[in-house]
């Protein structure tokens, strides 16, 4: 016992001379060569079914390294908000209509990547996925959501109602915003730019009158506009074959030109948006695009969504089809990035939303006082009447 404690005595006089005489073990951490990646990959994607085309998209795509990372990035962005909006509402944070987007994340992001920032967009009222490929932030969506001052429409629109540089919502009325659409285009082709409208709809929509009214003026005018149905296979909770006397939605336009896309695959979708908005900027009027997409949660917040489907249905379309799946092995089996840094996005992304959310939920709600501002932009302030006679607010633009 005498002799250990001299020699814990000993070593304690020696101090830190003694420390680094020992030798110390070193963890190597192997740096990641990033020239070990491919620049590139080619695939093969499905044939676009068409109406009135000789010629459609074509049957490979190019994957750049950069494209493939941001496109994973934004789609498990989208997948992830759309995740926590589920969660903000079932603890009441999140009133109202809310409509969800996982598991169309390709819809949006492959049309975003084939057309330019000063293109148009409208869409109908599961706009949370085009709100945030439009530009804008995962923190103002979230407290638009939640109805706060930082929301993009300052916590007075909600989840139908989002709007952006060149998008035009969110809109909450079936169908309703086809002919706006159509407007949008014959502004572009009246005032001489380079510029085309894509116009957003559901299968459930498609059996409006309204939208073939609309085709029926577009084809006249020739607008540069590309009708694209988003076919989830339910409208509402009606199957689209107990709901549509015809399913084939891309030759709908009759004498407009149509094409039927894969969209759960981010690829199909970018090359066949390609050619439809070249179609259209070449002069030769509208186009029609259906996407064969799924929808993972039911319509809204309030459809379970499992009274018109099969648990086992969702599941295999989970597991064949997810898109961000199918993303995810086409990097990975070429290449064009590793495992480890697809995880690094994960926790980014999962970083960015938990910081939204935070900011979604401890953001002031907009005053009264603010109710009736932006009616109109850069108008003078002018008196609206409340609820009553009595009651007067003053709009600011």
């Amino acid at each position: 016992m005498r002799k250990m404690l001299l020699a814990a005595l000993s070593r304690v006089l020696q101090g830190p001379a003694a420390a680094a005489a020992r030798p110390v073990s070193r963890v190597v951490v192997a740096s990641r060569n990033y020239a070990d990646f491919a620049s590139e990959a080619t695939f093969d994607i499905k044939k676009c079914d068409l109406h009135r085309l000789e010629e459609g998209p074509p049957g490979t795509a190019v994957l750049t390294r950069e494209e493939g990372l941001r496109y994973y990035k934004t789609m498990q962005t989208i997948r992830r908000m759309e995740l926590k909006s589920d969660q903000l509402y079932k603890q009441k944070i999140i009133r109202g209509f809310c409509h969800l987007y996982d598991g169309q994340e390709a819809c949006c992001v492959g049309l975003e990547a084939a057309i330019k920032p000063t293109d148009h967009l409208i869409t109908a009222y599961r706009a949370h996925g085009y709100a945030y490929t439009r530009g804008t932030s995962v923190r103002e969506i979230l407290a638009e959501l939640t109805g706060r001052k930082g929301g993009c429409a300052k916590g007075k629109g909600g989840s139908m109602h989002l709007y952006a540089q060149n998008f035009y919502g969110g809109n909450g009325i079936v169908g309703a915003q086809v002919p706006l659409g159509a407007g949008i285009a014959l502004a572009c082709k009246y005032f001489g730019k380079d510029e085309i409208c894509l116009t957003l709809y559901g299968d459930g929509a498609a059996n409006q009158g309204q939208i073939f009214e609309t085709y029926n003026m577009a084809a006249l005018w020739k607008l540069p506009c590309i009708f694209i149905c988003e076919n989830n296979r339910y409208g509402m909770g009606t199957s689209v074959e107990r709901a549509a006397a015809s399913t084939d939605y891309y030759k709908r336009g009759d004498y407009i030109p149509g094409i039927r896309v894969d969209g759960m695959d981010i690829l199909c979708v970018r090359e066949a948006t390609k050619f439809a908005a070249e179609h259209c900027r070449s002069g030769k009027g509208p186009i029609l695009m259906e996407l064969q997409t799924y929808r993972y949660h039911g319509h809204s917040m309030s459809d379970p969504g499992i009274s018109y489907r099969t648990r086992e249905e969702i599941q295999e379309v989970r597991s064949k089809s997810d898109p961000i799946t199918l993303l995810k092995d086409r990097i990975l089996n070429n290449s064009l990035s590793s495992v480890e840094e697809l995880k690094e996005i994960d926790v980014e992304v999962r970083k960015e939303i938990e910081e939204a959310a935070q900011f979604a939920t401890t953001d002031p709600e907009p005053p009264l006082e603010e109710l009736c501002n932006h009616i109109y932009k850069n108008e003078p302030p002018f008196e609206v009447r409340g609820p009553s006679q009595w009651i007067k607010y003053k709009s600011v633009g």
